[in-house]
C-alpha cells in the first residue's frame, strides 16, 4: 500500500526546495528512478537465491557483478537506473529488459495517439515536447507495427453464427500505388443476438475498383466461411446489384436500402432552396404504416415534383424494393434499420484518422491506421451500454418477426 502521507511529505519537501514535481529530474522521475532499481534488485536476488551481502551466497557459484548504467524512457520522462549484473551473464530482468529502452507504458501512449490519427511526426513532436526525449519516426512506426499480428488474428477470428442486422459501408482513403490513387476500405459492422456491437472486419478494394457489388459478394462469402451461416436483415446504401449478391451467400437474407441515404442522394437533384419542402413531403412515404400506404405518399409526392426534380422521383423508384422492406416491421425495428448511423458514426472516426494522414504509402499502413482507429472506440466502455440497450426492445421483435431464427441459435 502507498503511504499517502509520506508521498505528500515528499512532494512538499519537493516544493520547498525548488524541485520540480513532474519532467526530467523532477520528483516522479526519482521516484520512478527508486522503484525501477529495487525492483531490479529485487529480481536479482530471486535469480540468485540470496539477498546482497547475504552470506548464504558464499561460494555459491553465481554471484553479484556491480552495475551498468542504463537510460530508460517513461511516462515521466528519460530516467537514468542502474542495473544489476551477474557474474556468469545469466540474469533475465523482467521490469526493464535487456536492450528495452522504453517502459511499456510509452508504447501505449504511442499506439493510442496512432489511433487518434496523429502521424509518425506529429507523435515524435509530441513526445518531445511533453516528455523531453526524442523517439525517431522509425522507431514509432516500429512500435505501431506489433499491432498488425493482433490486427490478422482479428480479421480471421471466427464469428457469430447469426446476426440480427449487419451493416455495410466503404471509405475512401488515398494510398500510394506508384502514384496516390483512391482506394475503398470495406467495413462491415454486426449486431449480436445479445445487442452487443460486432465489428466484423476491414477489406481493401483493389487499385482502380470502386465500391461494387462483386467485391461484396467476396467479403461476405469470407464472413460465411468464418462461421456466419444467416443474417436476418443487411443495411446498405443502395448500391446495384448488392441484393443478387447478399442472396447468394445468404438466401434469406432481407436487404434494406438506408432511408437517410436515400434522403441525401436525393437532395444531391434539388435546389437548397427546396430541400425543407422536399424533407417534409418525403416524410409520410418512409414514416407510412404500410408499404401500400408509402405507395400512395409516394403518388402524391411524384405528382407534386416529378416536372421540377424527375431525378428524385427516379431516384425512389429504382430504390422502391429494397426501400420498402422495413415497412412489414413494427416501429422498434423501423427505428434501428432505417439509417445507417450506426456504422457511419464509425466511419466518422475513421475518416478522422485518415483525413490527420493525408495519403498512405502502402495498403497495409492505411489497415494499420484505420485498425487502430477502430480498437480505440468507447475507451471506457460506456458506449456499449447505451448501444445494447438500445438495441433490446429490437432484438425481441425481431426474433418474432424471423420465426425464431434468433432464438434457435440459442438452443
Amino acid at each position: 500500500m502507498v503511504d499517502e502521507k509520506l508521498v505528500a511529505e515528499l512532494a512538499k519537501r519537493a516544493q520547498a526546495e525548488g524541485m520540480a514535481i513532474s519532467g526530467e529530474g523532477g520528483l516522479i522521475a526519482q521516484l520512478t528512478k527508486i522503484v525501477l532499481e529495487s525492483s531490479l534488485q529485487g529480481e536479482m536476488d530471486a535469480h540468485l537465491g540470496y539477498g546482497k551481502h547475504d552470506p548464504a551466497g558464499r561460494n555459491g557459484g553465481n554471484s553479484r557483478n556491480g552495475t551498468r548504467a542504463k537510460t530508460v524512457l517513461t511516462e515521466t520522462g528519460p530516467v537514468e537506473i542502474t542495473v544489476p549484473r551477474d557474474r556468469d551473464g545469466s540474469f533475465e530482468p523482467t521490469i526493464v529488459r535487456k536492450r528495452q529502452r522504453r517502459l511499456d507504458g510509452i508504447d501505449g501512449i504511442v499506439l493510442s495517439l496512432s489511433a487518434k490519427g496523429l502521424t509518425t511526426g506529429e507523435i515524435s513532436a509530441h513526445l518531445a515536447e511533453v516528455y523531453g526525449t526524442s523517439v525517431s519516426k522509425d522507431t514509432i512506426s516500429a512500435i505501431t507495427d506489433r499491432v498488425l499480428e493482433g490486427m490478422t488474428e482479428w480479421q480471421n477470428r471466427p464469428l457469430d453464427a447469426v446476426y440480427p442486422v449487419v451493416f455495410i459501408d466503404a471509405i475512401r482513403v488515398k494510398i500510394r500505388d506508384g502514384q496516390v490513387a483512391n482506394r475503398s476500405i470495406y467495413l462491415a459492422l454486426g449486431v449480436t443476438i445479445d445487442g452487443d456491437r460486432d465489428i466484423l472486419g476491414l477489406w481493401a478494394g483493389e487499385h482502380g475498383d470502386g465500391e461494387g457489388a462483386k467485391y461484396w459478394l467476396r467479403i461476405l462469402t469470407e464472413l460465411k466461411n468464418r462461421g456466419v451461416r444467416d443474417v436476418l436483415m443487411l443495411v446498405c446504401d443502395g448500391l446495384k446489384g448488392l441484393p443478387d449478391a447478399v442472396n447468394t451467400v445468404w438466401d434469406k437474407t432481407i436487404v434494406q436500402t438506408c432511408v437517410v441515404h436515400l434522403l441525401r442522394n436525393s437532395f444531391r437533384y434539388a435546389s437548397k432552396k427546396d430541400w425543407g419542402v422536399l424533407a417534409k413531403d418525403l416524410k409520410p412515404v418512409y414514416t407510412a404504416p404500410s408499404e401500400q400506404a408509402a405507395l400512395d405518399r409516394f403518388a402524391e409526392f411524384s405528382e407534386k415534383w416529378e416536372r421540377k426534380y424527375p431525378a428524385i422521383v427516379r431516384l425512389w423508384t429504382d430504390a422502391w424494393a429494397e426501400f420498402t422492406p422495413f415497412l412489414a416491421f413494427d416501429v422498434e425495428i423501423r427505428t434501428v434499420i432505417c439509417s445507417t448511423n450506426a456504422i457511419e458514426s464509425i466511419n466518422a472516426r475513421l475518416r478522422r484518422a485518415v483525413n490527420a494522414r493525408g495519403h498512405f504509402p502502402t495498403e497495409q499502413a492505411a489497415l494499420k491506421c484505420l485498425y487502430m482507429a477502430l480498437m480505440g472506440l468507447d475507451p471506457t466502455g460506456k458506449g456499449r451500454g447505451r448501444w445494447t440497450m438500445r438495441w433490446k426492445a429490437a432484438l425481441n421483435a425481431f426474433d418474432i418477426a424471423f420465426d425464431g431464427r434468433l432464438s434457435a441459435d440459442r438452443i
